[in-house]
Order: structure tokens, then C-alpha cells, then sequence
């Protein structure tokens, strides 16, 4: 049952191959915002406010986004190399790889903010919290704002989800999304 909030952004659930394969983009040095796993992110499309053309930053609230940040490998300022699920404000390295899930056929899971049933599929949600996350365990704390229905909105309802033991009316739900504003993918409108 999931009768508390505890987001964990949109975690990448399946893809019709079978397989979820992040690909590595890069994020500008000194980049000034954190970037949480799970987080969405978007290709900053021109360089102004802080970040640099073709490079991966966080994505706000109702803006396209390219998919979710998996994690970052970097050499710091003191030469050594780094793993990390989350990339943390204003770091200063070399070297930077993000890894990003970008295909839009990937099913995601994403906790909702409220009850949502089965005759909400095929709806379009924006997110709340797309930007603020976990410190310690590196997660994003983006859910489905359930509010937030429109006819073009950030992702789709595709379905409840069966990997967890929800119930019906349980105030947080797990669901499965589908990125309905996807940079590289014109949009569509919901059903």
C-alpha cells in the first residue's frame, strides 16, 4: 500500500527490445543545478541562464524534455575520477559524461501526488518537484502531479503499475508514463 508520499522521479521501467539503454551526453562544467537521478532533463538548446548549447541541464515543469538522468562519471578538480548517481550544483571537472535515458518508447514509473484509476490512461500530466531531489540518496523528488491534466502535457498515462502491491485507493500511486513531450518527438495530444 502506498499511503505516503516518497517520489523517486521517473524511473525507467521497460522498453519494447527488452532493454533500457542510457546514452552518454555531456554536462557543461560549473553547471550551477543539481541534477538528480531520475530527474527529467533536457537538452539546453541555446547557451544563456547558466548553461551551454547541446549540453544536459535540468528540466522544468512543462518544458520538452529529452528523458532521465541515470548518472555521471567525471574527473574532478583534484584529478580523480568519479562515479555518482546525482551530479551536485557548480562542480568543477573534466571529462563529464551524463547518462541519460532518451529513447521515448521507454516506459517509465513515477509515484503520483494523488489518486488517479484506470479510466485516467491515455491521459497528459506535468510534474511537481521536477527540480528538487534527495541529497543524501541521490533520487529525485519529481512525481506526477495529478492536477496537472491537460491535452499536451509533459508525459501520458499508459497504465497502473503492476510491479508494486497498490491498491485502488491508495492516495500515492506507482504508475507507468511515456514521455508525451519528448524533444526529439512531435508532440501529440492526449487521448
Amino acid at each position: 500500500m502506498t499511503t505516503t508520499a516518497q517520489p523517486y522521479g521517473l524511473r525507467p521501467s521497460s522498453h519494447p527490445s527488452g532493454t533500457i539503454r542510457p546514452v552518454a551526453y555531456t554536462i557543461a562544467t560549473g553547471y550551477a543545478v543539481n541534477i538528480f537521478q531520475n530527474q527529467p532533463v533536457r537538452i539546453a538548446p541555446a547557451t544563456s541562464g547558466g548553461q551551454t548549447e547541446g549540453t544536459i541541464v535540468a528540466a522544468a515543469t512543462g518544458e520538452a524534455f529529452i528523458g532521465t538522468f541515470q548518472g555521471v562519471e567525471f574527473t574532478d578538480s583534484d584529478g580523480r575520477y568519479r562515479v555518482s548517481n546525482k551530479w551536485t550544483a557548480s562542480t568543477a571537472a573534466t571529462t563529464i559524461t551524463a547518462y541519460v535515458t532518451s529513447d521515448p518508447a521507454i516506459v517509465y514509473e513515477v509515484q503520483t501526488n494523488a489518486n488517479v484509476t484506470t479510466a485516467d490512461i491515455g491521459k497528459q500530466y506535468d510534474f511537481a518537484s521536477t527540480t528538487s531531489g534527495n541529497s543524501t540518496t541521490g533520487l529525485s523528488s519529481a512525481s506526477l502531479d495529478v492536477a496537472s491534466a491537460a491535452a499536451n502535457a509533459s508525459v501520458r498515462l499508459v497504465g497502473l503499475s503492476t510491479a508494486v502491491e497498490d491498491t485502488a485507493t491508495d492516495a500515492y500511486l506507482t504508475v507507468e508514463v511515456q514521455i508525451s513531450e519528448h524533444q526529439f518527438v512531435a508532440d501529440k495530444a492526449a487521448i
